[in-house]
């Protein structure tokens, strides 16, 4: 193959993949700005200490929680791009319809954890003034759980099929519907009482429910997906859960749940355990990973077409493109990453000013953001290696990678450098850096290694 043909299949993977991509990471950031907002509005309330540090201690739980089932509905994308690849369309709708059923089964423990935050925040001994305000906020936010789950299906199906504009879609929708609810809910406008950080809460359960209207009239009206016929009845298949499909979504997507959370684990117990040092520290941990995982939606967007990608390689049973698209992936990763580590160099005291303008939070913030720009590159690796991962329906390994990498290496080496050898909050963040770091390694090689062994097989 000459140099110019070389090319030009560079150019032409790099420019479906970011096909692919764009609208997820529009989307996703879309999603993302409602907690953007939230903080931000949030920083404008009276004590604006508590409700900052209520919403990060809070949003700790919820995001742990939505990790897991985002992870474990996230096993539909693959599923459908190997089928999709095959040419199998009505069984990929067929999966869709048992997807529902475990939509519905995880959408019960996600809703009973948050109805036990109370518990939760005095267990991990979070500072007594938060813990009031922070049950408020996530009492508020139950409600929007079982909707969460159904709607992260109707996203990763479509995903998985290669559309992905309707997760830009409702993502744009979701933060253009966040803002109005925020402002009355949390400030008592238009004859409302003022709910504060509840109101937050309250406005995000609206927003979801809505959006899971929204998709699901997308996906049943939409020509695009006529021939997958989802919702459906079809020759030899039921609406009744069957426990061989079921059980095929488990396999892959228990370990991606749990490997998920984990890794959400370390930054869910880095916000349990600062906000032991009091609302400042509390409060300027939420502005810097805040905007640390706005810039993640980027490399997880990414991930996700690249998800796909390898999916339909390996649905059409060439491994060798399979590979490539992986890599193509880790390339346009570095790219995107080097621009999110220079905004944290250049300008933190700008996107700190934007949360707040509170002198001493924004002295920590900004000292925290420096560290995040550090780990860039770490985390867009970790995430990208793992979508290409799943494409492969490599679900088991890296789940124990995560586990060594941010639970036992990460979040121990956090601990034991904020509480141990008084770091503050910088020690929790330098435990994020080690613990992304070691995922970022294992993950790439176990890539590498086992995209070779398909293509040698």
């Amino acid at each position: 193959m000459n140099t110019t043909s070389t090319h030009k299949n560079h150019l032409a993977e790099i420019y479906r993949t970011l096909q692919l991509a764009a609208p997820v990471i529009i989307g996703m950031v879309a999603s993302f700005g409602m907690n953007f907002v939230d903080t931000v509005m949030a920083g404008r309330l009276p004590q604006k200490e508590i409700a900052l540090a209520a919403i990060a201690t809070g949003g700790a739980i919820w995001s742990a929680m939505l990790m897991f089932v985002l992870g474990v509905m996230m096993a539909i994308q693959p599923v459908v791009a190997h089928l999709d690849g095959a040419g199998d369309r009505r069984q990929a709708g067929a999966m869709v319809r048992q997807g529902l059923w475990l939509a519905l089964a995880a959408g019960v423990p996600f809703l009973v954890v948050l109805l036990l935050g109370e518990a939760i925040l005095q267990a991990m001994s979070v500072d007594p003034s938060i813990i009031p305000t922070a049950v408020e906020y996530l009492d508020a936010l139950a409600w929007g759980a079982p909707a969460m789950c159904a709607l992260l299906l109707l996203r990763f199906f479509s995903e998985g099929t290669g559309h992905t504009r309707p997760t830009m879609y409702i993502g744009v929708l979701g933060i253009l519907l966040n803002i109005p609810l925020n402002y009355i809910l949390m400030f008592g406008k238009l004859g409302l009482p003022a709910l504060g950080a509840r109101g937050t809460g309250f406005a995000t359960s609206i927003v979801i429910c809505l959006q899971l209207l929204v998709m699901f009239g997308y996906v049943r009206m939409h020509s695009h997906f006529r021939d997958y016929a989802p919702f459906t009845r079809v020759a030899g298949t039921r609406w009744g859960p069957q426990w061989s499909p079921v059980s095929q979504l488990l396999k892959i997507g228990l370990p991606i749940g749990t490997g998920i959370f984990v890794e959400g684990s370390l930054f869910v117990g880095a916000a349990l355990l600062i906000a032991r040092l009091g609302p400042v520290p509390a409060s300027a941990h939420l502005v810097a990973i805040n905007y640390s995982a706005m810039m993640f939606m980027v490399p997880l967007g990414l991930a996700s077409a690249v998800t796909t990608r390898v999916g339909n390689a390996l649905g059409r049973a060439d491994p060798q493109a399979a590979r490539y698209a992986g890599m193509i992936g880790f390339f346009i990763m570095l790219f995107t990453q080097t621009l999110s580590a220079s905004s944290m160099l250049l300008f933190p005291e700008f996107i700190v000013g934007i949360y707040t303008d509170d002198v001493e939070i924004t002295s920590i913030a900004v000292s925290l953001l420096f560290l995040s720009a550090i780990f860039q590159y770490a985390d867009g690796v970790q995430i990208c290696a793992a979508g290409a991962l799943r494409g492969l329906k490599d679900t088991l390994v890296p789940m124990f990678i995560n586990i060594v990498s941010y639970l036992l290496i990460g979040l121990s080496v956090g601990y034991y450098l904020t509480f141990n050898k008084g770091m503050g909050p910088a020690g929790m963040w330098v435990g994020m850096i080690v613990g992304l770091s070691f995922g970022a390694v294992l993950l790439l090689s176990r890539f590498l290694h086992k995209s070779r062994k398909l293509i040698q097989a």
